[in-house]
């Protein structure tokens, strides 16, 4: 009899493609991890972290998906006779994905009639794939098979060796299935992807645009993906498609993925590409060169899809390159009027807005407060799979969120990431979810001074749980015994989980009781000074800086003025 299972997704539908990738080689890292980081930014994504047991399945037996946005029923497949154990992003071989929605020209951007949809595509991947090059072929025939229902998307892989970005679109109602790229990322550089297609020209196997390393090919050939010289993999009508339906015109040496079927745009420019942008600056000297580019002149020199950094980078790096707001750049967002006199970097949606018929916008960076999750997967070749890879997950805004370290062997979720722990409408004490939002909402009423409080425990968590996982890796390393492993890394996440928790609900009563009603009261030891008898003390009220004033009175200085 077939069993059907329900496969059921971690958020609701979303508003808008939102989300931000960076992809690190080994060669790239300082202890020669492969890195992925996915922010997921929707304003209805929920964070929690999704648990799947790995399982063998019987002759018949299905699995039933359900669409990760809409969460209707979409489709019915084939049960292989093993899947593997899935945490959040991250299998228990250490392949992990991330994703950015671009959706692209119109003819595609709804996807197949029918078909396996992004989200379901991640996760069915991560349950049947055990490194890259076997996920880019389970993708490819997954979707030749089922079909895409979905427009275009850029995937990020990583495992403990190679890191790949993948890059997708349906055929909309044209077809069935989908014309995509993928491409490694080259050892010693980073890639980064935020809701603009990236890939242009690619090697082609036909010897017209050979790889400078490695070889390339079509789908076709998918069997040969297992080849280590192969480099850049495609659908094989991933020209010619575009070419019938009047896509392209030019010839396939010149062809342009990104360009065929993501043209730039302005908002292409200024809301996704600058985000790359902003990563790549931080780490990437001579970068000034792309600015122009990244504030939305199409006609300035292309940003490129990977670069190489000009110092090896650590999983505290990556969480660091997760935190911007355009800091450094005519972009950055604490500098405006728009940050109000306290800094604030954060503008309330809709992001465009017209004034005396002129059109505007608002920067969109990589911290955005409407972050359901995000994460950095690190990948490590020499230790045992279970141990080796990591999701370190945080929940809420990237540049005040903590990253917790979950093992991809892990069997129980700490219980302030389990799904199901709450929602967004329903609110949880023991959710880290609204928890981390109580906290940062009331960061935005004085955030240049509260972040300061923020970033001092985050940094403090952050950097025990980092010291704390490389020592007790190396000792565990050693162990034969599975059962006792596992048992170890469930103790280990659950205790980093719980000791957040109660360091963030001592840091929310403390900023509640340091900053209430616009006063800055002083904190000595990590609590309110008082006097011996315990009365407060050492209260400051700063006042606001000279610019706001000066708005003020430009606005209403005729009715506030002392009248002598």
């Amino acid at each position: 009899m077939k069993r059907l299972i329900l496969f059921l997704m971690l958020a609701v539908a979303t508003t808008a493609p939102a989300c931000t990738n960076l992809i690190v080689s080994r060669g790239a890292s300082a202890d020669g991890s492969t890195f992925i980081t996915y922010a997921a930014d929707s304003h209805t994504r929920y964070g929690q972290l999704r648990f799947c047991p790995a399982a063998d399945h019987q002759p018949g037996e299905t699995l039933r998906l359900y669409n990760y946005g809409s969460l209707k029923f979409q489709i019915e497949i084939p049960q292989p006779a093993h899947t593997y154990q899935v945490v959040g992003f991250i299998n228990e071989h250490q392949l992990a994905i991330g994703e950015t929605t671009w959706g692209g020209i119109s003819p595609l951007d709804k996807g197949n009639a029918e078909g396996i949809d992004y989200g379901n595509l991640i996760y069915v991947t991560l349950q049947r794939a055990r490194n890259c090059r076997e996920a880019i072929k389970v993708m490819h025939e997954l979707v030749s098979t089922y079909g895409y229902a979905e427009g275009g998307e850029s995937f990020s892989l990583a495992d403990p060796n190679e890191a790949w970005i993948f890059e997708i679109t349906s055929k909309g109602h044209f077809e069935k299935g989908a014309v995509w790229v993928a491409r490694r990322v080259p050892d010693g550089y980073i890639c980064g992807h935020a809701n603009q297609a990236r890939i242009t020209t690619f090697p082609q196997e036909s010897g017209k645009r050979k790889a400078e390393n490695g070889k390339s090919i079509s789908s076709k050939h998918i069997n040969k993906i297992f080849d280590k010289d192969i480099e850049c993999v495609y659908a094989d009508d991933v020209i010619s498609f575009a070419r019938k339906q009047g896509f392209y015109t030019g010839t396939d040496a010149n062809f342009s993925y990104a360009d065929a079927y993501n043209p730039l745009t302005f908002s292409g420019l200024r809301a996704c590409e600058a985000r790359v942008y902003a990563m790549f600056n931080r780490c990437t000297d001579g970068m000034q060169r792309y600015e122009a580019y990244a504030m939305g002149d199409a006609k300035a020199e292309r940003l490129p899809l990977w670069v190489k950094p000009n110092r090896k980078l650590t999983v505290q790096d990556c969480m660091a390159l997760m935190r911007d707001h355009f800091e450094g750049t005519p972009m950055d967002m604490t500098q405006d009027v728009g940050a109000g006199p306290f800094h604030c970097p954060y503008r309330w949606r809709p992001m465009d807005f017209e004034v005396d018929g002129k059109k505007y916008v608002h920067e969109r960076a990589i911290s955005t407060q409407q972050t359901g999750f995000s994460f950095v997967a690190q990948c490590r070749s020499w230790l045992p799979n279970k141990l080796g890879g990591i999701i370190w997950f945080g929940v809420d805004d990237t540049y005040s969120t903590v990253y917790c370290p979950i093992y991809c062997g892990v069997t129980q979720v700490p219980l302030c990431f389990e799904e199901g722990n709450g929602s967004m409408s329903q609110y949880s004490e023991t959710a880290a979810f609204w928890l981390f939002n109580r906290v940062s909402n009331f960061c935005y009423l004085r955030y240049d001074s509260m972040i300061v409080d923020v970033q001092r425990v985050q940094q403090e968590l952050e950097t025990d749980f980092v010291r704390d996982e490389i020592s007790h890796s190396n000792r565990w390393a050693q162990e034969d015994n599975e059962t006792r492993l596992v048992g170890a890394l469930n103790r280990f996440s659950n205790d980093r989980a719980e000791r957040m928790m109660r360091r963030w609900n001592e840091l929310d009563q403390l900023l509640l009781m340091k900053y209430i009603d616009g006063n800055i009261k002083t904190v000595e030891n990590g609590r309110i000074k008082t006097t011996p008898t315990g009365v407060v003390t050492g209260i400051k009220q700063p006042p606001y800086p000279a610019w706001f004033y000066r708005q003020i009175v430009n606005d209403h200085g005729e009715v506030l003025e002392v009248k002598e």
